[in-house]
């Protein structure tokens, strides 16, 4: 009973109340008038909820960049060559940063007179790049910055992965002739297939409801809201443009069912998972 209060009050109560305030002109204050679906209707007319949404699953591909790079820099761990306790650190290193400084880092590093375009300079580009000026090398930005945060995370729960593999079962794929690359797409491949599919099922959840940190120390939105994503968006309803609390609260609630679908999808593909296996 303890438990489900707290529970009530930290998780049910807020998003209850979240849910209520959607449907009003909401100044965060005292100031409260319902609307009905008019926040939903505007945020869909004026187009900013597919705006957001498509940043949210542009950023998704970073996804499957993160895996791969993750599984080879496991891999390669995993066999420890030379100097892999030191590269281990390395690799890990970004993963203990705040994400506000590593946003921060490459705001400075791809700005308009930044060491990258002062790099490409050296190799004969003549005009710089506006790389945070457009949605395209923006968002390219943006997926570089997820991508060599997490390697070091996504290496290392591969490298759990595989540490968990019995060595009498290599060593039996060995005798009976198996080669490197068989052992690795017969063996471990399959058996690293839960913890891939846990690194996907995070990795979707942290695109939706934890791109604040990063978009608001790279792009701040912009420019416009050419990189704003759903979570940031609910910040600029908030507390940019004058206050539209209510706006927030339905912006948030979309997000809410987004990522239930997503949850919904993820839990049938794992239960498929289960029936084949």
């Amino acid at each position: 009973m303890p438990a489900l209060v707290i529970i009530a009050a930290v998780k049910a109560y807020p998003m209850l109340t979240a849910i209520i305030k959607s449907f009003t002109n909401w100044d965060g204050m005292y100031k409260s008038r319902f609307i009905g679906l008019e926040n939903y209707i505007v945020m869909i007319r004026n187009g900013e909820f597919f705006s957001s949404i498509s940043n949210n699953f542009i950023l998704l591909l970073f996804i499957p960049l993160q895996i791969l790079t993750g599984l080879i820099v496991g891999l390669l761990l995993y066999e420890k060559n030379l100097g892999w306790r030191f590269f281990r650190i390395i690799y890990y290193s970004p993963q203990v940063i705040s994400m506000v400084i590593i946003g921060f880092f490459f705001a400075v590093a791809f700005g308009y007179y930044g060491p990258v375009n002062t790099v490409l300079e050296l190799f004969g580009v003549s005009q710089p790049i506006n790389w945070l000026g457009n949605r395209g090398t923006a968002l390219f930005v943006i997926t570089f910055c997820l991508l060599w945060s997490n390697i070091g995370w996504q290496a290392l729960l591969i490298l759990g992965g595989m540490s968990s593999i019995s060595p009498s079962i290599m060593e039996a794929a060995k005798i009976d002739g198996a080669g490197y690359w068989s052992r690795l797409f017969h063996i471990v491949m399959p058996m690293l297939l839960r913890v891939i599919e846990y690194s996907v099922i995070v990795s979707v959840i942290w695109v939706f409801n934890g791109m604040f940190s990063v978009i608001h120390a790279v792009t701040k939105g912009g420019p416009g809201y050419e990189t704003t994503t759903l979570d940031y968006m609910i910040y600029i309803k908030a507390f940019v443009t004058g206050r539209q609390l209510g706006m927030a609260c339905a912006t948030a609630v979309m997000l809410m069912l987004v990522m239930l679908i997503f949850t919904k999808i993820e839990m049938t593909v794992s239960n498929k998972m289960d029936d084949w296996s």
